[in-house]
C-alpha cells in the first residue's frame, strides 16, 4: 500500500542500536547539533539545546525550538558524572521539522524512544513524500519495521486523518 510506504520512511530518527542517535537511516555518520544555547544537566543525564536547535546527519535534518537528549545512566563506577553515551530518548519541542531529500514532517512535538524504537510526532502533524501528504494530530512510527499509525483528534475535535495520494507520481517529485 502506498500510504504504508510513505509512512514507513517518515522520521527514522533511529533505525539502529539505541546507543547511536540517528537522523539518517542506517547511518554511522556523526550527528552535528547546533543551537543558540546548550545546557548540560548531569544529574538528569540530559543535554538541552535551545534556540533554533538543529541536528544534521548526512542529508537528514531535525529542527525545533528546543531539542533535549536523554542518556542512560552509566554503570556503577564507570564515570564521574554517572551518565553513559547511550541514547534513551530524544525530545524535539516547538516548530518541529524533520527533512530528508524526499520526506518532510512537521509538528509541534516529536519524541524518539530508543528502547521502544518508536518516534511519535504530535500537534497538527503534516507528513509528505513527493506530492503525497498525510495530516493528523498524532503520528507513531516504528523506526525498525516502518509500521506507522496516524491518528486524528477524535470526533469531538472534528480533526480527522486526511491523506492525499497522487497515483503514479514519482517519490520526491516537486509539488
Amino acid at each position: 500500500m502506498r500510504l504504508g510506504m510513505t509512512a514507513a520512511g517518515l522520521l527514522a530518527l533511529a533505525a539502529a542500536p539505541a546507543a547511536q542517535a540517528q537522523l539518517a537511516r542506517n547511518s554511522k555518520a556523526p550527528v552535528d547539533i547546533t543551537a543558540d544555547q546548550l545546557e548540560l544537566v548531569n544529574s538528569q543525564c540530559s543535554a538541552i539545546y535551545r534556540g533554533g536547535a538543529e541536528a544534521l546527519q548526512e542529508t537528514s535534518r531535525l529542527r525545533a525550538d528546543q531539542l533535549k537528549i536523554i542518556y542512560a545512566p552509566a554503570p556503577a563506577g564507570a564515570g564521574k558524572n554517572g551518565c553513559s553515551s547511550d541514547l534513551l530518548r530524544m525530545e524535539a519541542v516547538g516548530s518541529v521539522f524533520y527533512v530528508t531529500p524526499d520526506q518532510r514532517v512537521r509538528g509541534d512535538r516529536a519524541v524518539y524512544d530508543a528502547k521502544a524504537e518508536t518516534l511519535t510526532v504530535t500537534g497538527s502533524v503534516a507528513a509528505s513524500r513527493g506530492q503525497d501528504v498525510m495530516r493528523g494530530e498524532r503520528l507513531v512510527v516504528n523506526t525498525v519495521s516502518g509500521d506507522a499509525r496516524m491518528e486524528g483528534g477524535g470526533q469531538r475535535s472534528g480533526q480527522r486523518v486526511r491523506t492525499v495520494i497522487y497515483p503514479g507520481a514519482k517519490p520526491g517529485a516537486p509539488k
